[in-house]
């Protein structure tokens, strides 16, 4: 019989980019960790550990690999599929949860005690939410400190750490380099590095695994655009999104380039990629919640391959999946603004953003309001007001880590929300991967558990 270890070694020697997020593997002799992909020599297979999380590797003593850069990859998928208390958790710490509110507020949004949080995460993946935020927090300092020319005491706490020496020890352990050293290792001269970030913000790469045919996600966002909230420009293939964000700790200004990047050295049918994209904070400790709202927006870190096997066995779909390999489900970069807008329909959002928008203290190009809060249009009347006062009093919770079931039922208690809103809120602004639209003509059974994925489909098709 097939183990998972020989499934994961397999994977490795072969360097199959499609589990690169899924798990790490160690090699004891190096004290290294890295990514499957990696396209260093395949260790012997003695001398190889396995780790579901970059943190759990951490934990066990091993460096990240400067070759393939294990901390860069896409999430596990796992994450945004399921719907229990770890996937929930591991939302909430990738939007930075754990470094603005500690274990206890993470707990407190899960509605458990910070003692069951710790253990049902160190079963899952290997490591409890500490060590999951400082793998995140260690990965934030790195791509400052390699793309912004901002003094190292200050990436310290933008990065989430609590003292500069915290941060040194944990950059040290993590990829076995000062800060100093890491910040010399980066391409190109810190020369460039000025100019990129005084110019055009921080720029980064957001990686997926497996194709990204990103056109029909760019026709969705430019299809619903809001006016002084977002933007794209340029032709269809070169397209570029922008828009403005509402972040913990103040705002930011985000664009994501359409063309994208293959990944080199990985067997070209298992090949993933990333996305160019840049960011403007205005508060340098938001990098980690912005990266993790414009991964749900994109859907960077789904399985494509699994949802293509199981949607291409249809024959309705399975044309469609030939064309468009790896088609994504976009999510919801802000779910409460989602949520408006999709009640509220295109007019009605326009009209609030001009009439209770806050302006932006520095406008960019054609963006320059933030969607309002929910407690500003909580004086709105009919179901507006009931969705927006629902929001702003937690009766209703759409962030990360709600719970989507009782997300759905509390949006179905309020006055004038119809099940097809509240079905699409569930969709976009909670990122379920298996929605069934009433009024769309989908297979009830036969598309689970990737029914929205096929809904995306059918209206790329046209034929929604």
């Amino acid at each position: 019989m097939t183990t998972q270890e020989d499934t994961r070694y397999e994977a490795v020697r072969s360097r199959d980019a499609r589990f690169d997020g899924e798990f790490f593997f160690a090699v004891e002799t190096t004290g290294i960790y890295c990514r499957p992909s990696c396209p260093a020599v395949t260790p012997k297979r003695q001398n190889m550990r396995y780790y579901a999380s970059a943190a759990a590797a951490q934990n066990s003593g091993f460096r990240a690999c400067r070759r393939c850069r294990p901390d860069a990859v896409p999430g596990s998928a796992a994450w945004n599929v399921r719907a229990d208390a770890v996937a929930r958790a591991m939302r909430l710490i990738g939007d930075g949860v754990v470094d603005r509110e500690g274990v206890g507020g993470l707990a407190t949004r899960l509605g458990y005690s910070a003692r069951q949080v710790q253990r049902q995460l160190t079963a899952e993946v290997g490591a409890g939410p500490v060590a999951l935020a400082r793998a995140q927090r260690a990965h934030t300092a790195r791509v400052l400190l390699q793309t912004t020319p901002l003094p190292v005491t200050e990436i310290a706490f933008a990065a989430g750490f609590a003292s500069v020496r915290q941060f040194n020890d944990t950059i040290r352990a993590v990829y076995a380099r000062t800060p100093t050293q890491l910040r010399t290792d980066a391409p190109g001269r810190a020369e460039e590095r000025r100019t990129v970030a005084a110019t055009a913000g921080i720029p980064l790469r957001l990686a997926h695994r497996g194709p990204y045919p990103a056109g029909p996600v760019f026709d969705l966002l430019a299809a619903a655009l809001l006016p002084g909230v977002e933007e794209v420009s340029g032709e269809r293939g070169a397209r570029l999104f922008r828009r403005v964000l509402r972040l913990p700790y103040g705002t930011g200004v985000v664009s994501v380039d359409e063309a994208g990047h293959e990944q080199p050295g990985a067997r070209a049918e298992h090949r993933g990629g990333w996305l160019d994209a840049r960011i403007h904070l205005t508060d340098l400790r938001d990098l980690t919640t912005a990266v993790g709202r414009l991964r749900r927006l994109f859907d960077l870190d789904s399985d494509p391959y699994a949802i293509d096997e199981r949607l291409g066995a249809d024959p309705r779909l399975a044309a469609a999946v030939a064309a468009r390999p790896g088609l994504r489900s976009p999510g919801a970069a802000d779910p409460e603004e989602l949520a408006v807008r999709l009640l509220a329909g295109p007019r009605e959002s326009a009209r609030l953003v001009e009439r209770y928008g806050k302006r932006l203290d520095a406008p960019c190009g054609g963006l320059h309001r933030l969607f309002p809060e929910p407690d500003a249009l909580a004086d709105e009347p009919g179901p507006l007001g009931a969705l927006a006062r629902a929001l702003a009093d937690g009766t209703l919770a759409l962030g990360p880590g709600a719970d989507r079931d009782d997300a759905e039922a509390a949006l179905r208690r309020l006055p004038g929300m119809d099940a097809r809103t509240a079905a699409l809120i569930r969709l976009r602004a909670l990122g379920d991967p298996d929605v069934a639209v009433p009024g769309d003509a989908v297979a009830a059974d036969a598309w689970r558990p990737w029914r929205s994925y096929a809904r995306h489909h059918l209206l790329v098709e046209g034929q929604l």
